[in-house]
């Protein structure tokens, strides 16, 4: 059923897509077909195969990755639910976004972020008895929509006190038709353009506790974040498979002269497979606590976006002039690929990481 919903649903949309078009159309539709199932034990009732959940998105992001990007941010969302301990949005937002009747984003680059020591932390709230008054501001959050009941995100944000001091930090699923919360699209990009991304501003918005997913945040995070960073794997074997595909076309007329190039497809194809064995050993051990298992999770994530970083410089080469054709697959997916390189955590936010456990790590 994935496979149809990619080649009826997906395949006519990906240059629309690829254009600016952002539609749930493809998201509804793998819903139906099953493909975040095995993500939410609580909904299903089958067990938890986070490597299952990141095949599937790998499979969407060989055709396109912003809609793989678009499955991600779903699925993270429907993660953190999964992980908290709130019923009240395990029985009514999660069965949604499970059956893809609802849309789930991520805005944890900014808390990511502030947890590293790398940037503050952006929003802050007041709470009340019902709930929290939030205010503040993140840019280029996706896989969202303006006023949308069916469109909800995970953020964390600063509690604090009338004279503006920090108490401690909470998170939770926040929906995009808040009153005081408003989308504003400020910026197009070269890529990833279809991928319903905006700016996002609080403004005195109202979000009730049901909506509660963890206070404090630290041991909440502490167990969704191996999953929420393996799960970004799922875009780079997409794209890389992709990218090894459009190489074996170009090699059908140059490899005559492809020869010559580092990093051919099936050295790559090679280097892929062998990294997808060691995420499928990770996934089925996601909640292995310590920073000895996490930044094992940190380095295949870096293998990953360092595969696909390789992989974007062969496709392009691959295909000669012809890659710089307008709607030429090789330049979209170079510039898909890119994404996995630069999206939190990027390649230099993993070194910075890894570094930062191999120094506690030999001090311990």
């Amino acid at each position: 059923m994935l496979s149809q919903v990619i080649e009826k649903t997906l395949k006519p949309l990906t240059l629309s897509i690829d254009h600016g078009e952002y539609t749930t159309k493809v998201l509804a539709e793998l819903g139906k077909a099953g493909a975040y199932t095995e993500i939410a034990p609580s909904v299903s009732g089958t067990e938890l195969d986070l490597f299952k959940t990141i095949q599937n998105m790998a499979q969407v992001s060989e055709e396109c990755m912003s809609t793989g990007f678009m499955m991600w941010a779903h699925v993270v969302c429907c993660w953190y639910i999964e992980n908290s301990e709130n019923p009240w949005l395990k029985e009514n937002i999660l069965p949604k976004m499970i059956n893809g009747e609802a849309f789930g984003a991520t805005s944890l680059s900014n808390p990511m972020k502030y947890f590293a020591g790398i940037e503050p932390l952006k929003l802050s709230a007041v709470e009340t008895e019902d709930g929290y008054i939030i205010n503040g501001s993140l840019p280029w959050v996706s896989n969202l929509a303006p006023e949308s009941s069916e469109h909800f995100f995970g953020s964390v944000f600063h509690v604090v006190d009338e004279e503006g001091n920090t108490l401690r930090d909470v998170m939770a699923i926040i929906p995009c038709d808040l009153e005081g919360f408003t989308l504003k699209q400020q910026v197009e990009f070269v890529g990833m353009e279809g991928t319903g991304t905006y700016a996002m501003f609080f403004k005195d918005a109202f979000l009730p506790k049901k909506y509660l997913l963890a206070d404090p945040v630290k041991p909440y995070l502490q167990k969704i974040k191996a999953g929420f960073v393996l799960l970004q794997t799922g875009m780079a074997a997409g794209v890389i498979q992709g990218m090894i595909n459009d190489m074996h076309k170009s090699n059908l007329s140059l490899s005559a002269i492809n020869q010559y190039l580092d990093n051919k497809p099936e050295e790559l194809q090679e280097e892929l497979d062998d990294a997808l064995e060691l995420i499928e050993q990770l996934a089925s051990k996601i909640y292995t606590p310590g920073d000895d298992f996490f930044r094992t999770i940190l380095e295949a994530r870096l293998l990953g976006a360092e595969i696909t970083k390789r992989s974007a410089d062969s496709v392009m080469q691959h295909a000669g002039a012809k890659g710089y054709i307008v709607d030429a697959t090789a330049q979209r997916k170079w510039r898909e690929a890119y994404f996995v390189i630069l999206v939190t955590p990027s390649i230099k936010h993993l070194r910075k990481e890894i570094q930062r456990l191999e120094v506690g790590l030999a001090a311990a």
